[in-house]
């Protein structure tokens, strides 16, 4: 079965056939970074981390742009006398980087800065003003969208139902529709926030930034375009647009998350109804922040609720409790390496289905629950093979008793067997002081002890 995504621009399933089938190539959207990340951005960046990662388990290399708006509208206007904006994006940077960390993004290939890229901006905007696809008026440059037939391909829309376009000076348009490429420099903006251009002193607009890096990094034309559902117009309109009448063929496929919505509504910083991701992550564990915004289709909207949190805390405890049992069973009867089940790898390429798969992941968790029952020592191996290698793929990765990994796991088995060891020996000799102080040494570190007619067994809580 080949892989297929949804195209927005198509609206329609595709067959994902790469560039390259040797270097996937994909440019995201990422933050505007004027204040700190809501559980929306946190939902958006998650999509994509798991698209990521099934094309890399696909394919075997994904080259992965996510750009940073460090200058724009709402940055200016949120700085202060004692914070200028370029400090205000750096910290808003920093705490999207924290999060995202938090639940285990992976890090871009590339993750540059509007603000590093405006030679490559100035260029790309040249070359829409000599194709007769943008004007310069008083400073500012706009793109005429009546120059380019395609205009509303990707939404679907005629541009005269369109809204106008409010990122910018109305007064110098051609057409209330046009949209900056750049804005001439005004007098109440700090004068750190402009930079020299043929133009005059000025800034980029809030589109050209995308168009210029996704080429600058990505070359002329790359795979995937992602974003949220929100960004489909007017921001990928007029990139598609600017893009295409520069003459680059631009994103192949077109790949948009659905919203985080609160009682139906799309959650936003404008709307105020935001829960902000620290928050978020402060009162649950990132594990299961993870898993509940990633259980629902990329593609529909998600309501995060406290039954969606409980019931993601109970999916991986089920999960996590029989990947520790058979780690345990497997000192006895050995263990295989992860694997991806094949019902599992059709979810998955069918519009990265990740409900179903799993589905498929509890399924082989009841499975592998029986076989423990029964002592099945090859389906004990089989299910926890294939248990660990979908949870890793999805960004999951199953570890010594569900806790660390690599010399970090070996470590700490080691030295919490040692202590164990200690109760064990102190109980014996009926030192029940020593014994408590053992036992209450492991409480305050998080680890919980079960004690079976099989021996003490350990694990994180939380």
């Amino acid at each position: 079965m080949s892989m297929r995504l949804y195209d927005s621009r198509a609206r329609a399933l595709r067959d994902f056939t790469p560039i390259d089938e040797t270097n996937v190539t994909m440019y995201v959207c990422g933050p505007t970074v004027q204040s700190g990340p809501h559980i929306g951005h946190l939902r958006a960046a998650l999509a994509f981390d798991v698209l990521r990662r099934w094309l890399e388990h696909r394919f075997g290399r994904v080259t992965f742009v996510r750009n940073v708006t460090d200058i724009d509208d709402k940055v200016l206007q949120n700085a202060t006398p004692d914070e200028p904006w370029w400090a205000l994006a750096y910290r808003m940077e920093r705490e999207f980087t924290a999060v995202n960390d938090a639940i285990g993004i992976l890090a871009p290939t590339y993750e540059p800065r509007a603000t590093a890229s405006i030679p490559q901006m100035h260029e790309f905007i040249e070359r829409l003003i000599e194709r007769g696809h943008a004007y310069e008026s008083n400073g500012d440059v706009y793109f005429d969208v009546r120059s380019w037939a395609a205009y509303g391909t990707l939404t679907h829309q005629d541009i005269d139902a369109m809204d106008s376009d409010p990122d910018a000076d109305p007064r110098g348009k051609k057409d209330p529709h046009d949209f900056a490429l750049w804005k001439a420099a005004k007098e109440d903006e700090p004068a750190d926030a402009s930079w020299a251009s043929p133009w005059g002193e000025g800034r980029p607009g809030w589109h050209i930034e995308c168009s210029a890096m996704s080429h600058r990094y990505l070359g002329d034309s790359f795979d995937i375009h992602g974003g949220g559902l929100d960004l489909r117009f007017p921001h990928h309109e007029n990139e598609l647009a600017q893009s295409a009448a520069a003459g680059d063929p631009f994103a192949q496929y077109w790949v948009h998350n659905g919203l985080v919505t609160v009682d139906g509504q799309k959650m936003s910083k404008s709307l105020g109804n935001f829960t902000l991701a620290r928050d978020l992550l402060e009162a649950h564990p990132a594990r299961v922040v993870r898993y509940a915004l990633a259980a629902a289709h990329y593609r529909s909207n998600l309501d995060v609720s406290d039954q969606a949190i409980a019931e993601a805390a109970a999916a991986l405890e089920r999960i996590d409790g029989f990947a520790q049992r058979a780690q345990r069973a497997q000192r006895a009867v050995g263990s295989a390496p992860p694997n991806i089940p094949d019902a599992f790898r059709d979810a998955m390429d069918d519009d990265l289905g990740v409900p179903q798969a799993l589905a498929v992941v509890h399924e082989t968790v009841r499975a592998g629950n029986v076989a423990l029952e029964r002592g099945e020592s090859a389906d004990i191996r089989g299910a926890f093979s294939a248990v660990s290698g979908m949870m890793g793929v999805l960004g999951f990765p199953l570890a010594a008793n569900g806790s660390a990994r690599g010399a970090d796991a070996q470590a700490l088995a080691t030295i919490i067997g040692s202590l164990i060891s200690q109760r064990a020996e102190a109980r014996a000799a009926k030192d029940w002081a020593a014994a408590d102080r053992i036992r209450d040494l492991f409480a305050d570190a998080g680890v919980a002890l079960e004690d079976t007619p099989d021996g003490t067994i350990w694990s994180i809580d939380g």
